[in-house]
């Protein structure tokens, strides 16, 4: 037996924090997967946070998503196991730990001891573990925090290895020296990924310089966004089949601003179609010439004492580049081998030298130039600009031609927001250009949303994937497991036992070595002391890299597991995972690494979907930052409105791939219209049921035998659920729950419950009575399992109460394929899941009658505000014209119209007249001087109708003029008494028009009950206010002077209304301590007196 409860006031945060604890007694999270143990797998795999730093508002709508699709798919009858992860390696860790014990150099930190160090790195890492399990659990975000995948235990580590040897085995992974992305601060490079979430738009210095050719009078242009590497210039490029003008240089230019110039005779040489762009004086051209006939030419450095020449032969010469283009700049490509992806390799396809002018801390070395030893270089282009201006120093003097600012997105570190430097450095690469068509072919196979992601932003990353450059110059990692001889011998470690085996083979050839037990630490500086023995018997060092932290990420489908080496089926039948969720960044990040390594290592995709959230910005469309002042602290919403509504908010403010303008109206005006809408509704029928001991399963009331309304309300929650799951479906969740609260709002509550609400007011039984509470019943625990998925936590207070039981383990109202027999997460029998859904019955004619009565009913309300005549005040009469029959919603209509009687009319023409105006234009020219008294005469002309009949005949003459029907225009409008409107129904060739006409006259009456209404309504909104219990009565005094008479039977109906046992009236002047309020200009007033 069920029999419901009474509901008090909605206290959300109260009801959400209740809930919490019985969940943990109950282990309800627990139960719901339990309830599925027999349910096709789904699997989800969760993106790991580094607990390192506090959650914020982007972590919640992430967590929103993710737990949504989980419980969806859980209540869809599928096994959905969510395991937590925690990020715990890499430059987040390292850097905050850093900062606390003011270690801000790798010396630094080598001279703190690197062991002491990765302790407190690993120390720090569950620095705000509590904070994010806090949010995790106050926001009803289900994962098993209790048993996570940790990055750093050495299972895990010991996967990544697994997973590292897989790739040096089949020459995916390889060692090099290349130019690439450097943070000094940090000491590390990075892979194209991480540069990809670093980019700023940035204001910086640009300069022209003459290089001075030897044997020659000219001097070559080139340009160049970075002045610091101008120092370790070695060359210069060309385009050979590029067109040059060597320029003389006839006059100064007018209003020269800035450092730089040229002198007059002087002779310059850059690409013929950037003259323009680039030359400020005025210039004769001497002569065009190809670049191939630059090519060989010698020039001076600019920096004589900064680098080497080595036994290099084409150092600082001109060279031939096809990649050399004319779109910007001189065509001419100044040349710094170390600090070019094109420099470097051009220099090592020519032999220029290859000397550092910076040193991994950024600051240019000893010998380069005086005045620019040991500084940092972004701080000095000002000064390289002045060296080579001459002001300074007698090197270079003249040789800056000109000066510009230039506006350009430049890499940042992604961690510390510093400029990057690209630097030519030793790494290790995992060859992903060899495995770029399978990237491709695997994301095509993934449903994206949305899809324009996959194929576009994903897509073309893909299409442009480069080596990946997988090993940092940092300690708290994943250690590289390759060790090398000073021949170049490399071995790869995949294990733990294949250390051990190794290490004991280098003992066995006399190299001393530290334990190597079974519980290893698998981290530096621990595997750094092993020293392994190659097959030529020479010692091998291990390479002193750690793995960029997104490789560990990346590995988490079998990394979770420790895949190979715990013998469990857990892997083979969660990969690929079925679901993932994450911001578009990932898509530089996480998304590409997951499938990264799955496409190096298994030859497969990772994952089948991917949910690319949008970003979170302020309400103002602003990126949230500390500096701003604009970041939202979730907390401030959960314990105001509730995490209910945070949740349902974020989710119905956007589609979850736009960018969400978070506004926290938003969140309260969410709760305000969509949870306190439901639970007064769900108030209304528990605080009834109760009264009535209403017990669902103890009576029965068929669908068939319900009244229209409850029929429709039902067929509504059908279509509407039908609609939501399809929303679901498509990843259009914002759409799906629009449209549900529209159902709890509009049609829910202000027609169903409203309409509903004498059923229930009757103290005496009835069939009709019993139906309504069958159908609120059936209404709200459907919409319960509705709206679970996305705001679980109310909906289980209310399921509870009216089933017994909790909403988390009740199934899908569209039917549960995951229970089916032979299903997946990807396919299952849909006749089989339709046999399991659980809808009431769906009447389409039904919907579309009740849609043309609510507008009918919406037309009665404009036009009685068009006339001036309030809602309460009844009429006489209303007709409905033309349509479809209506006759079965008459009684419903003339409650909501407020009108006696509803009739049937035919001719709309009963209630209207014609009335004629003149068409001036085709008047005018044949009644010159006599249209305006023609005009009058027409408009004030007693019989309208017969004219127009006098007009259409032909026998119209006024003051000598025929008049056509061409000469007026007729206008239609309401007979005196009557007001009307037409509306269409239907769309395109089925469109039709049906019209509402509406008696207007008065008679005492009428005039009497419309003041009965106010009076109740006056009262009735006291009692809430009194906070009186339904069945409560009242004494009620009520004071009418000067207002319309009050009939009897009216006072009457007040009283039964207000449940007032006694009540009074009186036309005496009122009191001053009553209620007054007026009604078309008669002061009324009351009072109520709780009994």
């Amino acid at each position: 037996m069920v029999r419901p409860s009474p509901a008090g006031d909605l206290d959300a945060v109260g009801l959400e924090t209740a809930l919490l604890e019985t969940w943990k007694n109950e282990g309800t999270f627990q139960k719901s997967i339990a309830s599925n143990r027999e349910g096709a797998p789904f699997i989800f795999l969760e993106g790991p946070p580094t607990a390192n730093g506090k959650p914020g508002i982007h972590h919640v709508v992430a967590r929103a998503y993710k737990d949504l699709v989980c419980r969806w798919k859980s209540m869809e009858g599928f096994l959905v196991e969510r395991k937590g992860g925690w990020d715990t390696h890499g430059l987040p860790v390292e850097i905050e730990v850093q900062k606390r014990l003011d270690l801000m150099s790798n010396e630094a930190i080598e001279n703190f001891g690197m062991q002491a160090f990765n302790d407190a790195c690993r120390e720090s890492v569950w620095t705000y573990e509590s904070a994010w399990r806090e949010m995790t659990e106050r926001m009803a975000y289900w994962v098993d925090l209790d048993n996570p995948y940790v990055t750093l235990q050495n299972d895990y580590v010991e996967s990544c290895w697994w997973a590292l040897k897989q790739m040096f085995d089949k020459n995916l992974l390889y060692r090099g020296h290349k130019v690439l992305p450097y943070c000094p601060q940090t000491g590390t490079s990075y892979s194209s990924h991480e540069v990809a979430l670093g980019y700023k738009e940035v204001e910086e210095p640009s300069v022209y310089v003459k290089f001075k050719l030897v044997d020659d009078s000219a001097s070559i242009l080139a340009w160049t966004t970075t002045p610091w590497t101008l120092p370790g210039n070695v060359g210069l490029a060309v385009g050979p089949d590029v067109t040059y003008a060597r320029c003389r240089v006839r006059e100064e230019p007018e209003g020269w601003q800035g450092r730089g110039g040229a002198s007059t005779g002087e002779e310059l040489i850059l690409a013929k179609d950037l003259m323009g762009d680039v030359l400020r004086h005025h210039v004769d051209i001497i002569e065009e010439i190809p670049g191939s006939s630059l090519v060989g030419k010698s020039y001076e450095p600019l920096f004589p004492d900064a680098v080497p020449r080595g036994d290099s032969t084409t150092a600082w010469t001109v060279l031939s580049a096809d990649w050399v283009t004319t779109t910007d700049g001189t065509g001419v490509v100044h040349t710094a081998v170390m600090y070019g992806e094109d420099d470097y390799n051009l220099g090592m396809e020519v032999g220029l030298p290859a000397y550092h002018t910076v040193n991994m801390e950024g600051n240019f070395v000893n010998g380069v130039h005086p005045q620019l030893d040991g500084r940092y270089v972004k701080s000095c282009d000002d000064t390289v600009m002045e060296i080579l201006v001459g002001q300074n120093d007698s090197i270079g003097s003249g040789l800056l031609y000109r000066e510009k600012s230039y506006l350009h997105d430049y890499p940042h570190c992604w961690r510390t927001d510093h400029p990057l430097l690209y630097y030519a450095m030793d790494s290790w690469f995992v060859r992903m250009t060899a495995v770029k068509e399978r990237l491709l072919e695997f994301n095509d196979g993934v449903e994206w949303a949305p899809d324009w992601v996959g194929e576009g932003r994903f897509g073309e990353w893909l299409r442009n994937v480069k080596d990946w450059a997988i090993s940092r110059e940092r300690y708290w990692g994943t250690p590289l497991p390759v060790w090398r001889d000073e021949d170049g011998n490399m071995k790869c470690v995949g294990s733990i036992s294949e250390l051990q085996a190794e290490v004991a083979k280098a003992n066995a050839a006399g190299i001393d070595n530290p334990e190597c037990p079974d519980d290893v630490d698998l981290h530096r500086p621990v595997v750094d002391a092993f020293t392994l023995v190659s097959d030529t018997g020479k010692p091998m060092q291990r390479e002193p890299f750690v793995m960029d932290c997104w490789f560990d990420s990346g590995c988490a489908p079998f990394a979770q597991w420790h895949h190979p080496f715990d013998e469990n089926k857990t892997f083979d039948s969660s990969f690929p995972v079925d679901y993932i969720c994450e911001g578009v960044d990932q898509t530089r990040g996480w998304f590409y690494t997951l499938l990264a390594v799955s496409t190096t290592v298994f030859d497969s995709p990772a994952y089948k979907r991917c949910l690319s959230l949008g970003l979170i910005l302020d309400a103002e469309g602003k990126k949230m930052s500390k500096s701003r002042g604009n970041i939202v602290d979730p907390w401030d919403h959960f314990n105001r409105e509730g995490a209910d509504a945070t949740r349902w908010y974020m989710v119905t403010a956007g589609a979850p791939w736009n960018p969400l303008k978070f506004d926290s109206n938003g969140v309260r005006e969410t709760y305000a219209k969509m949870f306190l809408t439901l639970w007064n509704v769900y108030r209304f029928h528990v605080d009834y049921a109760a009264l009535d001991s209403f017990d669902p399963n103890a009576s029965e009331s068929p669908v068939e035998q319900r009244s229209r309304l409850d029929r429709w309300i039902l067929s509504k929650l059908h279509s509407t659920a039908r609609s939501y799951h399809d929303g679901f479906t498509n990843w259009n969740f914002h759409k799906a729950c629009r449209d549900l609260e529209d159902f709890i709002v509009n049609d829910l509550s202000n027609w169903y419950v409203r309409r509903s609400r004498r059923r229930l007011w009757d103290e005496a039984e009835s069939g009709d009575k019993l139906a309504c509470q069958h159908t609120l019943h059936e209404i709200l625990v459907t919409l319960c399992r509705l709206i679970a998925p996305v705001s679980p936590f109310m909906v289980d207070t209310i399921h509870r109460n009216l089933t017994g039981e909790t909403v988390h383990t009740a199934a899908w109202p569209m039917g549960t394929p995951g229970s089916t027999e032979g299903a997946t997460a990807d396919t299952w029998n849909e006749d089989l899941v339709a046999s399991t859904a659980q809808l009431p019955p769906h009447d389409s004619a039904l919907e579309h009658e009740m849609e043309l009565v609510r507008e009918l009913a919406e037309t009665g309300r404009r036009i009685r505000i068009d006339a001036q005549r309030r809602q309460r005040l009844p009429c006489a009469e209303g007709w409905i014209v033309a349509g479809p029959d209506l006759q079965p919603y008459h009684d419903l209509l003339c409650e909501e119209l407020n009108v006696e009687k509803i009739a049937v009319e035919t001719d709309l023409d009963r209630f209207q007249k014609v009335e004629l105006g003149v068409n001036f234009r085709a008047l005018a020219p044949r009644a010159k001087g006599d249209v305006n008294a023609i005009a009058n005469e027409i408009k004030n002309h007693t019989n309208q109708e017969a004219l127009l009949e006098e007009i259409r005949n032909g026998s119209c003459t006024l003051m000598g003029v025929q008049i056509v029907e061409s000469d007026v225009e007729v206008r239609r409008a309401e007979r005196e008494g009557y007001a009307a409107a037409t509306i269409t129904v239907g769309e395109g060739e089925q469109a039709s028009h049906v019209s509402l006409v509406l008696d207007m006259q008065d008679t005492p009456h009428l005039l009497s009950k419309g003041l009965a209404r106010d009076i109740t309504r006056r009262i009735q909104s006291k009692r809430k206010d009194m906070n009186l219990e339904i069945e409560a009565m009242i004494d009620v005094e009520v004071w009418v002077k000067d207002a319309p008479e009050l009939f009897e039977e009216d006072q009457s109906w007040i009283a039964k209304e207000t449940r007032s046992s006694g009540i009074s009236f009186s036309d005496d002047q009122p009191p001053e301590d009553g209620e007054a309020f007026d009604v078309d200009g008669a002061q009324i007033a009351y009072r109520v007196h709780a009994r």
